[in-house]
C-alpha cells in the first residue's frame, strides 16, 4: 500500500485537493500540523500535512492502478510537487484514455452514484421523519373525557403523579366504552379502586396481655396528645373498655413542659405514668409492669427525620421494648407532600407496623397520604382530628378517607357495603372523663 502526503493551509484544503487529483476514492492515516520551514517560518501560520492511501475503488483504472507519491509524480518531463499548478482534471482524462476508457462515461456513473447515494439519504431521513410524528400522535392520544376530568380532580386532591398514572392506567384496561360514558359509575369505580390501595391496621386490645404500643415520629406531631387520647380510649369507663389497665410511659424528658404534660393528663384520667430517660430504666419499667397491665402505652422524645444519630440512638432505647412491640408511626395529615415519604423513609429502620394520622383537620387534600401509604403499603390504625382528649380520635377506616377527597360524590351507603364500619371503631363518649384541650 502506497501511502501520499498533502500539505495544505488546513485539513479541508487537504481533502480538496486530494478530491481533485484521485476522486473520493481515498482514506485519510493521520494528520498533523506543522510550520514550513526557514527564517520566515518562524512568523507564518501552522498549516496541516495529511497522510492517506487510495482505496482499490477509486477512480483510476486497474491497469493504472499503481498510483505514483503526490511528491514524485512525473508528466510531461515535470514533477508534481505540493507547488505544482498542473491541470490534474486532465492528468485524470489522460490516465483514463491510456486505459481504454471514455473519461466522460466514468464521471458520469460516479456522479450518478453519489446522486442516487445522496437521494437513499433523503429518503430515509424523511421515513424517520415520517415515523417519529407517527409516534409523537401515538404518545398524544387523547383519553375519555371521562379519564380526563378523573386525573383532573385526582390532581387537585394531591395525589401523586404516579398514583394517577397506575389509577388511569387500571381504567383504559378495564372499563369499557359504555362505562366510560357514564360519569358516575366511572367515579364509582375510582372510588373503590382508591379504598382498595388505603390498608387498615387491625389489633384487638382485649386479646393480648401486657401489650405494648410504642409512638415515634417527627417533632410537633402530637404524640402526647395522641397517647393521652389512647389511655383514655382503653383506660376510662366511658369507653367501653372499663376492664382494662392501663400505663404510660414517657421518655421524653427532654422537651420543656413534657413530663409535666403527661403526668396532668395521667392525674386527671387516673392513669398511671412512669417517667424515663434511658434503656435500662425502660426495661425496667416494662419487666416490672407487663404482667399486670393490659395495655403499655410509650411515648417518645419528637426526632427531626434528618437527624440520622438521634433516630439511631432512640432505636437503641426502644429495644428495652421487646420485639413483641407494636411500633405506630405518628404523621401529621398536613404534612407536605414532598416530605411524607422522606419521614416515612427515614423511620423505617423502627420497624413501625402501622402510621396514626393526626390533625386530620387541618387539611383539606388528603390524596398525598394516600398516596404515600399506598406506595409504601402501610396500614393507617388511629386518626385524630383535634386537641380534645379523648373526643378528637376515632380509628381508622376506608371511608373516613374517601368522604373527605374533593370533588367526588360519595355515597356512603354504597361505599360501606365495601368498606364496612364497624360499630366498636366509633368511640361513644358521654361527658364523664372527657378533657378539652390541653391540661395546664
Amino acid at each position: 500500500m502506497e501511502i501520499f502526503v498533502e500539505r495544505g493551509a488546513s485539513k479541508g484544503d487537504c481533502l480538496q485537493k486530494i478530491t481533485d487529483k484521485y476522486g473520493i476514492w481515498f482514506t485519510v492515516l493521520r494528520e498533523k500540523k506543522y510550520r514550513p520551514s526557514g527564517f520566515l517560518g518562524l512568523f507564518s501560520k501552522e498549516k496541516v500535512e495529511v497522510e492517506y492511501y487510495l482505496s482499490p475503488q477509486r477512480w483510476i483504472a486497474p491497469a493504472v492502478n499503481e498510483a505514483v507519491p503526490a511528491a514524485n509524480v512525473k508528466s510531461n518531463n515535470k514533477t508534481l510537487s505540493d507547488d505544482t499548478t498542473l491541470n490534474f482534471e486532465e492528468e485524470k482524462k489522460r490516465v483514463l484514455q491510456a486505459a481504454g476508457k471514455d473519461p466522460q462515461k466514468v464521471f458520469e456513473k460516479l456522479r450518478n452514484t453519489e446522486d442516487e447515494e445522496k437521494a437513499q439519504n433523503e429518503i430515509i431521513s424523511k421515513l424517520n421523519a415520517i415515523q417519529e410524528k407517527i409516534d409523537s400522535g401515538a404518545n398524544q392520544k387523547k383519553d375519555h373525557p371521562s379519564l380526563t376530568r378523573i386525573s383532573d380532580m385526582l390532581l387537585q386532591n394531591d395525589f401523586t403523579p404516579s398514583f394517577i398514572c397506575s389509577i388511569l392506567e387500571r381504567a383504559r384496561k378495564e372499563l369499557p366504552l359504555d362505562i366510560l360514558e357514564d360519569f358516575k359509575e366511572v367515579q364509582n369505580r375510582i372510588l373503590l379502586w382508591i379504598g382498595e390501595g388505603i390498608k387498615i391496621f387491625n389489633s384487638t386490645v382485649k386479646e393480648k396481655k401486657g401489650r405494648i404500643l410504642v409512638l415515634i415520629g417527627p417533632t410537633g406531631v402530637g404524640k402526647t396528645t395522641t397517647i393521652a387520647k389512647l389511655a383514655a380510649i382503653y383506660g376510662l369507663e366511658s369507653s367501653g373498655y372499663s376492664d382494662l389497665s392501663v400505663r404510660m410511659i414517657s421518655i421524653d424528658a427532654f422537651r420543656i413542659g413534657a413530663k409535666e404534660q403527661i403526668q396532668n393528663y395521667g392525674k386527671i384520667m387516673e392513669i398511671p405514668v412512669s417517667p424515663v430517660d434511658n434503656f435500662i430504666d425502660l426495661k425496667k419499667e416494662i419487666h416490672l409492669y407487663k404482667e399486670e397491665t393490659d395495655l403499655l402505652l410509650v411515648d417518645t422524645i419528637g426526632r427531626s427525620p434528618k437527624d440520622s444519630i438521634k433516630l439511631g440512638e432512640m432505636k437503641e432505647m426502644l429495644d428495652a421494648c421487646g420485639s413483641k412491640a407494636e411500633i405506630h408511626l405518628v404523621l401529621s395529615a398536613a404534612t407536605k407532600t414532598s416530605d411524607i415519604s422522606h419521614i416515612l423513609q427515614q423511620f423505617e429502620p423502627f420497624n413501625y407496623q402501622a402510621v396514626i394520622l393526626t390533625k386530620f383537620d387541618e387539611t383539606k387534600h388528603i390524596g398525598n397520604i394516600i398516596s404515600a401509604l399506598s406506595q409504601r403499603n402501610k396500614p393507617v390504625s388511629y386518626i385524630t382530628d383535634g386537641q380534645n382528649v379523648p373526643k378528637d380520635i376515632r380509628k381508622a377506616n376506608v371511608v373516613r378517607f374517601l368522604i373527605n377527597l374533593e370533588e367526588f360524590h360519595v355515597n356512603r351507603d354504597e361505599i360501606e357495603k365495601y368498606f364496612p364500619v364497624e360499630d366498636t371503631e366509633q368511640f361513644q363518649w358521654g361527658l364523664q372523663g372527657l378533657i378539652y384541650g390541653r391540661p395546664g
